[in-house]
């Protein structure tokens, strides 16, 4: 019998990406999402892809009844990976309440149904935001947690130690922590990719959106940073080689691989690349040029960061195999894809 493992934030960006990845190893899966961030077709792809259609329950996490619901008809969930989260750095110093209302209380609803319904284990969606901007690079799991520049990115950090605080009090699961670097590109299928609602926040949809003419040109955030070209460095890393370790920070809470009852891991290349060196890395790999200006910094950017990926790459077993390069194309063919819909 199939495992079942429930995916908050299911329909959005890294959560699809990670469904199909769960059910081509085998899991049942059961996705919710309020679709605040994506659309229900995503489900269409998803099943594309590997064949399976998974349940969908279109509800906020912030309502915990319906959240019960969920566990009561789907008895015996034995995981949770949870996405479901506001996530624009900018957006969230303009919203600051609506950021600490969707990201905290979501996990608290959460952990209090995970006892009542024998949930195992819990993967937790945090980000390399808790670093600040590091002292030292590329960044290990050691390094100290700074005061976060967003309200955004304290959520992770609250959130963090709220799952922390819950184990060490006895509560009877597991948790991962998996902290993201820059998530980018597409399924090679193009089916399913990132579909932000609006003007996006992230650089990579937006780098497409203006190389299909959508947005007339791009904004570079500063380039009097101190890099080497003057704009922000970030660590790229492939959207379904992040949802395979996902899949297997699951199998290591489930099947007991590690008696530590909380760990966490750094996911990224260990590359860091500039916004400047991203553009131009887009424009040699498809072909198709991208208008942009320089622009004012913005408030709640890190200057620098880039993983030192090498616990994960010990302790999980896991990898990330895709280059920028061949990311940026896959995230040009899900704009094409897009457009051939009518979507965008």
């Amino acid at each position: 019998m199939k495992k079942k493992i429930l995916v908050t934030g299911g329909t959005g960006y890294i959560g699809s990406h990670t469904v199909v990845e769960l059910q081509v190893a085998g899991y049942e899966v059961i996705i919710v999402d309020n679709l605040s961030n994506s659309i229900r077709e995503v489900i269409d792809g998803i099943e594309k892809i590997s064949g399976i259609r998974p349940a969908f329950y279109e509800v906020d996490c912030n309502d915990k009844p319906s959240l019960q619901n969920i566990f009561i008809e789907h008895r015996g969930i034995k995981g949770i990976i949870h996405f479901a989260a506001s996530k624009a750095v900018g957006e969230s110093v303009h919203k600051p309440l609506e950021y600490y209302r969707n990201n905290i209380v979501t996990l608290l609803n959460l952990l209090e149904l995970m006892p009542e319904y024998n949930v195992e284990g819990i993967v937790f969606s945090s980000s390399c935001t808790v670093y600040g901007q590091p002292d030292i690079l590329p960044v290990t799991e050691d390094a100290p947690i700074k005061p976060a520049l967003s309200p955004y990115g304290n959520t992770k950090q609250i959130n963090e130690e709220i799952i922390r605080d819950t184990i060490h009090a006895g509560l009877p699961f597991k948790s991962i922590i998996l902290r993201y670097f820059n998530p980018i590109g597409a399924h090679p299928s193009a089916e399913i990719g990132e579909l932000p609602n609006g003007v996006p926040q992230n650089l990579v949809p937006f780098v497409t959106q203006t190389a299909m003419g959508i947005r007339q040109e791009l904004s570079v955030f500063g380039d009097d940073y101190d890099t080497p070209d003057g704009s922000c460095i970030r660590d790229y890393i492939n959207v379904v080689d992040l949802a395979k370790a996902h899949v297997i920070s699951i199998d290591r809470m489930l099947e007991n691989k590690s008696d530590d009852k909380l760990e966490i891991f750094n996911l990224g290349t260990g590359r860091g690349v500039s916004v400047l060196e991203l553009i131009n890395a887009f424009e040699k790999s498809t072909g198709v040029k991208v208008p942009y200006k320089i622009v004012g910094r913005r408030e709640g950017d890190i200057e620098k960061v880039w993983a030192n990926p090498e616990y994960a790459n010990k302790i999980l077993g896991w990898t990330a195999k895709e280059t920028v390069e061949e990311t940026l194309v896959t995230a040009w063919n899900w704009q094409k894809r897009l457009r051939e819909r009518g979507i965008q």
